[in-house]
């Protein structure tokens, strides 16, 4: 089984990168933000994903970007205004984060 916990520099860095681009995107100053990639054994889910995840004021936020995270860009990220949309609810359960 390959492991996905990659302590190399350019995978840091990418994890750093779409961390600032979220942080920008949402206009985020101080909020935890989580990024992180998952694989995925489910039938039909891409093997490798990446998994975004934010809290605001005590809500949280979650996306995903079905690519590595090396891989993710700026624009794979949603708009601003589909923040609303992003918003998970409390009965939500998700072991990916």
């Amino acid at each position: 089984m390959r492991s996905f916990t990659k302590n190399n520099p350019e995978h840091t860095a990418a994890l750093d990168r779409v961390r600032l681009w979220v942080r920008e995107r949402f206009s985020l100053d101080g909020e935890a933000i989580l990024v992180a990639e998952v694989a995925c054994a489910v039938p039909g889910c891409p093997p490798i994903e990446t998994v975004i995840a934010l809290w605001i004021d005590r809500r949280r936020y979650h996306f995903k970007v079905f690519k590595p995270v090396a891989e993710v860009v700026a624009e794979d990220l949603p708009p601003y205004w589909l923040k609303p949309a992003l918003v998970v609810s409390d009965d939500f359960e998700c072991e990916c984060c």
